[in-house]
């Protein structure tokens, strides 16, 4: 048996008093709310250094705007007008998803542009609405009050949905609570979007064909059992225009994706599809081939809407529903996007500053006639690509939405129905990510399951139930990795000090006569029984291998927290193993798990000397531990004898 080279003195363990009270509760609540530590800035500055910052910290503007210049500006104007060029056709035509006037799309690209200017933390996000949350808010709006049957109570509670929607937003932002949006997985935004993409896809057939009745519901089924229902208003004119108008769009993006150089094309392409659409209604408007159009479009700025917001108690449930669930999205969506262009260019992008940002975008927007708005990826991508260099960019697009309001606005009013689908369907088919579905099946099936319960939810039940489902099993798989926490078993690497999983490494072995288990999760009432019943199966497991057990050594580096049970848990194996005759060490607790244990006096019980800083301290001891009861054993044996 090895013995411990008596010049290697082990680095002993800190057992200082445990901190107090206030001193934990600060430590775990900058960690929870203030992980990025955002006041790092205000360190070392004077009062006035400190106003200043803090400005600059809530209104981000002041921060870029004292050294922008000439050449920051021709950038930004190129990128202003880019999305512009796109913010009128795809307002128009989510605006008809939502089921709302089309002129409130452009009112939604205007003042929540200007706001986000002023607060948005992100150079590249572009402002705008999204399809995903108008359909949402339409079909959750809907299923108490009819577009068509109440159109101005049905815009009314919009408005107060976006009003709740930013509240919401904004709250989350000022209170550091970004951590709900982390409970939308990437998986379940994935299978959100497609499937959203899918029943949206679908729902434009009714444009594309012509078809005058159609249903309200959003699921597959329900949507092709109206079209084929309905074959009789089907319009082969209008089917041929739509078709036409498809397969453009779908070649400007082909062509962006074989020649990213050429990114402006498909940017312009939606516009260029209104205006050909829009001169082919004005020409056709008196024959038998007309074309449904958009209608009425008067000119003039967003009117005030602030006394229209609606709290009736028999509305507020829905209004509510939409407001909250159509936020996380659109928070989902707009900080996510964000932090993906930001890293492109090595930039970081505080996602509580974009929070209060949307939030007040949306606040704001809602008292001005406009409805949920955020950070649309397809928007977003051509501010990038254009070269943006700040937010002004969404400036400049504003001030392009205040002269079209002001000017130009009746001449979209020729917009036919079908060039809007068609936009919409060429912008759903790049949300559905096939290869994302696939990588997701060869790296994690659990997350594949998530994504298909988001997607087929979505398509064939309704939007919120798809999005209840795929987060509730992302849940459960959090809460089965809670309750079934990662533990393996330790061995010695050959000519070396490292322990690492046998089953990982099959050259490594563990020393004789010890069993070194890794636990790599907290220790909670949850999985507390899970631990002591593994601990015990591996013992037996060595037991019946004939391979005699009497040091187990836990490595608790991987334990971030413990809570009472988890405490008692220890103390139960402590009482199980000395009844075996097996003695317990704890190797490298952290500072919160090593606290608890004091306070609980499970130190005491264990006692200071069997818990280590390292496992090779640990393993040494026990050789120890054994050489010494040998030999005690042997000299009682002798002495008996004699």
């Amino acid at each position: 048996m090895p013995t411990r080279n008596s010049s290697m003195n082990p680095t002993q363990v800190n057992f200082n008093s445990p901190r107090k009270f206030r001193t934990t509760l600060k430590s775990k609540c900058k960690e929870t709310f203030f992980p990025d530590d955002p006041f790092r800035q205000f360190k070392n500055e004077k009062p006035l250094g400190k106003a200043k910052k803090t400005l600059q910290y809530f209104v981000p503007i002041f921060e870029w705007l004292p050294q922008y210049n000439l050449k920051m500006f021709r950038f930004d104007l190129l990128a202003g007008i880019t999305i512009t060029s796109l913010a009128i056709p795809q307002g128009i035509s989510y605006a008809k998803l939502a089921e709302i006037p089309p002129i409130i799309g452009l009112y939604s690209s205007f003042v929540p542009a200007l706001v986000y200017a002023i607060l948005g933390s992100s150079k590249h996000v572009a402002v705008g609405t999204v399809a995903a949350c108008s359909l949402l808010i339409a079909d959750t709006i809907g299923s108490k009050v009819s577009s068509k049957d109440d159109p101005t109570l049905y815009l009314h509670l919009v408005f107060t949905a976006a009003f709740i929607t930013g509240v919401f937003q904004a709250a989350l932002g000022f209170l550091r609570l970004g951590i709900l949006v982390d409970f939308l997985s990437h998986s379940t935004i994935t299978g959100f979007m497609g499937g959203t993409a899918i029943i949206i896809c679908l729902q434009q057939l009714k444009g594309l064909l012509g078809v005058s009745h159609f249903t309200t519901k959003t699921d597959v089924v329900s949507v092709l059992h109206a079209v084929f229902k309905n074959r009789n208003e089907w319009k082969w004119e209008t089917a041929v225009v739509g078709m036409a108008f498809l397969v453009f769009l779908l070649f400007t993006r082909y062509l962006r994706q074989r020649k990213p150089k050429l990114f402006w094309v498909s940017a312009m392409a939606p516009m260029v599809v209104v205006v050909l659409g829009c001169l082919l209604a004005y020409f056709t408007r008196d024959s038998k081939y007309s074309i449904q159009t958009v209608g009425n479009l008067h000119k003039g700025l967003n009117p005030i809407s602030i006394e229209y917001l609606n709290f009736d108690a028999e509305y507020l449930p829905y209004t509510l529903k939409a407001g909250i669930i159509t936020g996380i999205i659109a928070l989902a969506e707009g900080i996510a996007i964000g932090r993906s262009f930001a890293i492109m260019n090595n930039e970081q992008v505080d996602g509580n500053k974009e929070m209060i940002a949307f939030g007040f975008m949306n606040i704001v927007g809602s008292c001005f006639s406009c409805y949920l708005t955020t950070g649309p990826f397809s928007k977003t991508a051509v501010n990038y690509n254009s070269g943006c260099k700040t937010a002004a960019s969404n400036l400049v697009m504003a001030i392009g939405m205040m002269l079209t309001l002001l000017f130009l606005a009746p001449l979209f009013s020729y917009t036919p129905l079908v060039a809007l689908s068609a936009i919409i369907m060429s912008a759903m088919l790049g949300l559905i990510k096939y290869e994302e579905a696939y990588h997701l099946f060869k790296v994690d099936k659990f997350d594949f399951c998530i994504c298909l319960a988001a997607f087929f939810g979505v398509a064939f039940i309704t939007m919120d139930m798809g999005l209840m489902i795929s987060v509730a099993l992302a849940l459960l798989r959090a809460l089965l990795y809670v309750a079934r926490p990662a533990a393996c078993k330790l061995g010695k690497l050959p000519d070396s000090t490292l322990y690492r999983d046998t089953e990982q490494y099959a050259e490594a072995s563990g020393p004789p006569g010890i069993l070194a288990i890794q636990l790599g999760s907290p220790i909670y009432y949850a999985n507390g029984n899970y631990i002591r019943e593994r601990i015990l199966r591996w013992i037996r497991n060595d037991e019946g291998n004939g391979k005699a057990v009497k040091h187990v050594l836990l490595d608790l580096t991987g334990v971030t927290s413990i809570d009472t049970t988890g405490i008692e848990t220890l103390a139960e194996v402590l009482r199980i193993l000395e009844v075996k005759h097996i003695k317990m060490k704890i190797v490298n607790p952290r500072l919160d798990v090593l606290e608890k244990m004091m306070k609980s006096k499970f130190v005491d019980k264990i006692g200071k000397e069997s818990i280590f800083l390292c496992m090779e301290d640990a393993v040494e001891a026990s050789y120890d531990f054994s050489a010494t009861t040998e030999k005690q054993g042997f000299e009682e044996q002798r002495s008996g004898v004699a």
